[in-house]
């Protein structure tokens, strides 16, 4: 797989403009080109004396050291500065390299290599190393010892300390601010699924968190920090195992943002094997210890490519089936994806000579950074979503579905908190109990959707009169109980009466004839009768009765039975 693919392809565009403005703005560190050649390779076994003494500059004749770094043999190089060096600052020989490649830098007439001054890890597995030059010293003698064939040609160059460690220190912060971002987002992902038990953050925690250490590996970073360095020894493995579980993680990961199992459910199947494939390719690199590297990385790369093309297209298709949460997954991976492509052609085409290329070193990290962002993003437009359908679906369970004002069912919870209220805070609490006149002749006479329509009519004139405390229910059939808070008998017999009003100038029409209605309304106040909860609705009732057998259309106030 290539080392410059970040496995898992999961920010917003805003940053972008932002990204771009510091990779133009910050430019290179100015290095001297110098002058190189290599030693014959028919002159076997130099010593570090025998090449410092200057009795072999006539063999440094080789213009080209290429061929043996890929072959992974020994070499000596001889190097002059094109320029002179500036003695006001500390110059230094700048050898950009592969983490294992191991140098010793000797000045003319000296058998003892200098020491490293300083290193900065690069992107890919790549080291930086420092060397200070002893002041009037522009010529320097360098044994190359690769740690085998195939490992990369180091590079060369003239620099200055000041600008080396200024190179290093923004490399540096860089690579910490995306590592502590991504690591502190999978965090706060862990800790929510802990308390909320929900799927989708464990799936973005091990998502994050894979890519977090995969940006520290990848940078090389991590391999100079505290634990993380322990996987020294591994070099690329590191991230190539990295991104490979990566890989895995997001295409369990898209599957719950972009809910597959019910709106793909062969999509949803394909993840799945999809993730057993990148775990696969991540045990595969195992087997890159005993050969078959090519053939592994060509796997992995196609691997890659298809996954990240198929998530981009599924992605698509459940953002345009209305699915919000998969459309920021989408706007996540199309950055990540366009970032990681231009990263890798920049790579390409360099011949891997981006060591210090702003788009490299700042582009990947702040991209992936940007993309946990809108992943994050589109989790939290998930589960609004799932709060509002769950608020939905209490709402419709608690509605009658006709009239739209409250169930039976919920009528009487919403009685009984009243009553619990109104009791602890000494208040009185009173009923309405409403019943359609004549429904059974409506019904027998026009039909049945002309009683729907009448039981739907009377909704508006009754809750008209209402407060905005005051609770309507549909009790039964066409039976409804009006809750007036802290209202007394005083209070409630003028509002039932207005109601009575109300509901006998409705016509309801489109069924021949206009319909007229009336209703008979007892009035019950817990005031008067002592009683609450489900009594007073009892009391309400046989007034409603009463008011019937008084040859109806008119409210009937109940009053306590003799002892």
């Amino acid at each position: 797989m290539g080392s410059s693919r970040t496995g898992a392809r999961a920010a917003a565009f805003r940053c972008i403009s932002s990204m771009i403005t510091c990779w133009v703005l910050m430019g290179t560190v100015a290095a001297a080109t110098p002058d190189i050649q290599a030693l014959d390779p028919t002159v076997a076994d130099a010593t570090a004396s025998e090449v410092t003494s200057g009795s072999l500059d006539s063999r440094f004749t080789q213009p080209s050291f290429q061929e043996s770094a890929a072959r992974g043999e020994i070499f000596w190089l001889r190097i002059q500065s094109a320029a002179s060096l500036d003695n006001t600052v500390i110059p230094v020989l700048l050898i950009q390299s592969g983490m294992l490649h191991k140098f010793q830098v000797y000045t003319p007439r000296s058998d003892r290599p200098l020491p490293v001054a300083a290193h900065i890890p690069g992107f890919g597995g790549a080291r930086d190393r420092a060397y200070l030059l002893p002041a009037g010293y522009g010529t320097v003698y360098v044994r190359v010892t690769p740690p085998g064939a195939g490992h990369g040609i180091p590079r060369f160059s003239f620099s200055t300390l000041s600008k080396f460690l200024g190179e290093g220190a923004s490399v540096a912060r860089i690579t910490t601010l995306t590592f502590g971002a991504l690591a502190a987002m999978a965090t706060a992902a862990l800790l929510m699924w802990i308390v909320l038990a929900e799927r989708t953050f464990l799936l973005y925690f091990t998502l994050i968190a894979l890519q977090a250490l995969y940006v520290a590996y990848f940078s090389g970073q991590g391999f100079d920090w505290p634990v993380l360095s322990a996987a020294r020894p591994l070099g690329d493995y590191t991230w190539n195992v990295l991104a490979a579980l990566s890989g895995a993680a997001a295409s369990l990961f898209v599957r719950e943002i972009a809910a597959l199992r019910h709106s793909m459910p062969r999509n949803y199947i394909v993840f799945g094997w999809l993730a057993g494939v990148f775990v696969l390719l991540a045990f595969a690199n195992i087997i890159k210890l005993v050969g078959f590297e090519d053939a592994i990385n060509m796997i992995g790369n196609i691997i890659f490519a298809s996954s990240a093309v198929y998530t981009l297209i599924v992605a698509f298709v459940s953002w345009r089936h209305g699915n919000r949460s998969a459309g920021w997954f989408l706007l996540a991976w199309t950055l990540l994806e366009a970032v990681t492509i231009v990263t890798a052609a920049r790579l390409l085409l360099s011949a891997g000579r981006a060591e210090h290329d702003r788009l490299v070193y700042f582009g990947l990290p702040l991209s992936m950074v940007a993309a946990a962002i809108l992943i994050a993003l589109g989790i939290a437009d998930r589960l609004r979503d799932q709060r509002r359908a769950l608020s939905e679906a209490e709402r419709h369970a608690q509605i009658d579905s006709l009239t739209g004002v409250l169930n039976r069912r919920s009528l009487i919870e919403r009685l009984d908190a009243a009553c619990l209220r109104a009791r602890a805070r000494g208040l009185p609490i009173s009923l309405l109990f409403i019943d359609l006149d004549h429904f059974k002749e409506i019904n027998d006479s026009f039909g049945h959707p002309a009683g729907d329509a009448c039981l739907a009519a009377i909704i508006p004139p009754i809750q008209a009169e209402l407060r905005q405390s005051d609770v309507i229910g549909r009790y039964g059939g066409e039976e409804f109980v009006v809750i007036l808070s802290s209202a007394d008998t005083a209070a409630a017999h003028p509002i039932a009466q207005r109601i009575l009003e109300r509901v006998a100038s409705v016509r309801v029409e489109g069924f021949g004839k206009p319909i007229a209605l009336t209703c008979s309304i007892g009035v019950a106040t817990s005031d008067m009768l002592g009683v609450w909860g489900e009594h007073l609705i009892a009391q309400a009732d046989a007034a409603v009765y009463a008011a019937k057998r008084s040859g109806r259309n008119r409210v009937q106030v109940a009053v306590p039975l003799a002892a």
